[in-house]
């Protein structure tokens, strides 16, 4: 039966991890101690769901998490650490600190070791987030316990719902590009002077102009979406925030 810990203290644990090509041994006292931390745990990198949404989920809404009084945001899970460098490296999750949890000594302390050996994974993490606050436990989102890989609560918005339901979600902006485009350079640098996060989808062999029509139905680059919707380019853009 899977524990909920809400209200006791984190246990304390040492992290065997890697910087700079040199161990380095990081407790939860400099993780934790002073500090409003979200944690979210999983059971694997590279892993579908926690790739394709659980850690991008945390990593995305990071600004708007330290806008509502959160200090850093946490991913702990089962793996060594240079699993866990490579798969931040991948993800591109500089917002998130991964931490490897490789002997499950933390994970165990939690309650949350679960036996995935029918994968062949072994001892691994069940899929949970938390708020902590100094060390003790606010609050857990714990995924149900059934039959499979639930995730249904320990997501990035269920956490920042509960720390603040009226907290503003950034844009989520895309853009089409390609290399040595002008117009291209005068769009990113309008959304990082506002200080806009964007997804940049370079034209490649893989990604073509006629995949750009096909999307956007124009053959020019930049074309720029925002939350969904078509703005078009660098003069569109433009003039979309002088009317915003």
């Amino acid at each position: 039966m899977l524990s909920n810990r809400q209200g006791q203290k984190i246990p304390k644990v040492t992290f065997r991890t890697r910087q700079n090509n040199q161990w380095m041994d990081v407790t939860t006292d400099e993780l934790f101690a002073g500090k409003t931390v979200a944690v979210f745990s999983l059971p694997g990198a590279f892993t579908p769901t926690c790739s394709s949404t659980h850690l991008p989920g945390y990593n995305e809404l990071a600004k708007v998490f330290k806008e509502n009084g959160v200090d850093d945001i946490i991913c702990i899970s089962v793996n060594d650490a240079f699993v866990m460098n490579e798969w931040a490296k991948d993800q591109e999750a500089e917002n998130v600190k991964l931490i490897p949890d490789g002997n499950g000594e933390f994970t165990e302390g939690m309650g949350m070791l679960v036996d995935k050996s029918d994968l062949g994974f072994g001892k691994r993490s069940w899929r949970y987030s938390m708020l902590v606050k100094d060390g003790v436990i606010e609050n857990m989102f714990i995924e149900p316990d059934e039959p499979g890989d639930p995730f249904k609560v320990s997501d990035a918005e269920t956490m920042l719902k509960y720390i603040n339901p009226k907290a503003v979600k950034p844009e989520v902006v895309s853009l089409f590009t390609k290399v040595g485009c002008p117009f291209c350079a005068r769009a990113k640098e309008m959304l990082k002077e506002r200080g806009i996060n964007y997804e940049e989808i370079v034209l490649s062999k893989d990604i073509t102009t006629r995949s750009l029509r096909a999307v956007t139905g124009a053959t020019t680059v930049p074309q720029v979406f925002i939350d969904g919707k078509l703005i078009g380019g660098s003069e569109a853009l433009e003039a979309y925030f002088a009317a915003s």
